[in-house]
């Protein structure tokens, strides 16, 4: 079946079982591809070019910008979605009242949890193909390479539906829950972890074809993060190492880091205000990483006392006026 039909069935089930997302439109992005002069042949093979001409008004005014919008809103429902569920799973006392009030009594629901991240985990990867598609197509009618500098645009600007965060906390998620609600063997072994050896990682299983894998070894320490967080960027560092980088005490936070620090390894700005603390991750490596968690947090102990009492004396220097 060619992914079109295949792609269209899909949606076809999922508007009604999981209700509120979009969809990147794959069938109306290959009507407006067919609409370009290039490919009704307007053009004859001897006037192509490797670079689409500048007149192509499917390219430069109307294809583009509409994928990006279809990105935008894919990878903001995905997102939005799984802020949900992580909110169910760590709910407690009011805050757990709340959003049974809002949700239902079924939202903390371990198994439902499961599921519906297990759906929205397949919606996040086909609507990637799906974009893969579209663009590949674009280089094949147009000759060119754009389709291709999209897709490194979208990485650039975080926007890479394959690279958020959020799967992480999702994938995490599924781990921490799957061993009390008796999933099935072939669902289990699509969701895997290795943090054992000098490259630990977290694994999803999207197709026979192939997986994403998220490194967790940290660019600083190059230990397993601990205390995980995500800069605005994508990358993730242990919380301390990127309070370090930032110039900026742990207990005081990585959001505290002036708006110029940048990120210790693509060199971004802006992007610790957008910083977002992995939980689920974080939950995963104490629970199976017991004598790593312990050792690392009486090492974090230690360092977190003296920068408390670093800062105490700094602040009463100031107001001592010494």
């Amino acid at each position: 079946m060619k992914f079109s039909k295949q792609f269209s069935a899909y949606v076809d089930t999922q508007k009604d079982a999981v209700p509120g997302l979009s969809y990147v439109e794959f069938k109306r992005l290959k009507k407006m591809l067919k609409q370009c002069l290039l490919h009704q042949g307007s053009l004859s093979p001897s006037t192509r070019s490797h670079q689409c001409p500048p007149y192509c008004a499917v390219c430069d005014q109307t294809f583009f910008p509409v994928l990006m919008k279809e990105v935008e809103e894919v990878l903001g429902g995905f997102n939005d979605r799984v802020r949900r569920l992580l909110q169910a799973h760590l709910a407690s006392g009011i805050k757990k009242f709340i959003f049974r009030l809002r949700y239902g009594p079924d939202a903390q629901d371990h198994h439902r949890m499961l599921l519906e991240g297990q759906k929205l985990v397949t919606y996040i990867y086909m609507n990637a193909v799906a974009i893969r598609k579209i663009l590949k197509k674009y280089d094949k009618i147009h000759l060119s390479k754009r389709g291709r500098a999209f897709r490194n645009r979208l990485q650039t600007l975080h926007s890479g539906l394959l690279q958020s965060p959020w799967l992480i906390e999702l994938i995490a998620l599924h781990l921490n829950l799957e061993a009390n609600e008796g999933m099935s063997a072939e669902m289990s072994a699509k969701f895997n972890y290795n943090f054992e050896g000098s490259k630990p990682t977290i694994t999803i299983t999207l197709s026979d074809a192939g997986a994403v894998e998220f490194d967790l070894a940290c660019p600083i320490c190059l230990e397993l993060v601990f205390d995980p967080v995500s800069l605005g960027c994508g990358h993730v560092f242990c919380n301390s190492c990127a309070c370090s980088a930032a110039s900026v005490p742990t207990i005081e936070g990585v959001k505290s880091a002036d708006h110029s620090a940048k990120c210790p390894l693509c060199r971004e700005v802006r992007v610790y205000e957008d910083a977002m603390r992995l939980t689920e991750l974080g939950t995963l490596i104490r629970t199976r990483c017991k004598d790593y968690w312990e050792d690392r947090l009486r090492r974090e102990r230690i360092e977190r006392v003296e920068q408390a009492k670093k800062h105490w004396n700094e602040q009463c220097r100031a107001a001592l006026g010494i």
